[in-house]
């Protein structure tokens, strides 16, 4: 099964994620591999540099990600969109392959995509199913306050730029209530492990 696993941010993706894998899911970061697709060499890479110019690159040949971000986050929202129409069939294209590899060893694997806007770069319609893991908005706001050392003010605007986690709750076809303690999602988890029988 491919699973797209999300969630709002703050809101306990990575404790699934890792919970899932200890039972024996693989897993696909979406970060991780946005990471992969802009290393020296890659395609994607090339495509940067052809739109937004060498100035994106440091001495080695590597992606200067301040760089290219004071180019893109900018009021042009055109640049951003630019760079996301590069990056996300990249990142994209690089998740399906893994997964498939992993499916093609075996075909009875839970395979996670971990992808924080899978809903917003309407990409569920990709996977068997979506799990988001969710908190309710004001544990997420005060969770990510704590974490990042934000004011409620940066917080508030950070979760204003995803889906609203209600809506993502309604979306689902799994949902695991991360707002109780650590045992009660890990409860959660085991028990959609052993309903599905994954081997």
């Amino acid at each position: 099964m491919k699973l797209g696993l999300t969630g709002g941010i703050a809101s306990g993706k990575s404790t699934v994620s890792a919970m899932l894998v200890k039972l024996g899911a693989k897993l696909v970061d979406a970060d991780q591999v946005a990471r992969e697709v802009v290393l020296p060499g890659e395609p994607a890479l090339g495509r940067i540099v052809a739109r937004f110019g060498q100035a994106v690159l440091n001495e080695d040949g590597t992606l200067n990600r301040s760089k290219l971000g004071s180019l893109v986050f900018t009021p042009d929202k055109q640049k951003l969109k630019d760079l996301e129409s590069i990056l996300h069939p990249a990142i994209r294209a690089r998740m399906q392959e893994r997964m498939d590899a992993y499916l093609q060893e075996d075909p009875n694997l839970l395979v996670i995509a971990d992808i924080p806007l899978l809903y917003e770069t309407g990409q569920a319609e990709l996977y068997d199913a979506v799990m988001v893991v969710y908190v309710p908005a004001e544990m997420q706001l005060q969770r990510l306050m704590e974490r990042e050392g934000l004011t409620e003010e940066q917080a508030s605007l950070r979760i204003g730029l995803q889906m609203d986690i209600e809506e993502k709750k309604r979306l689902a076809t799994y949902v695991i209530d991360n707002s109780g303690s650590l045992e009660a999602t890990e409860r959660q988890v085991r028990q959609f492990w052993q309903e599905h029988d994954f081997s």
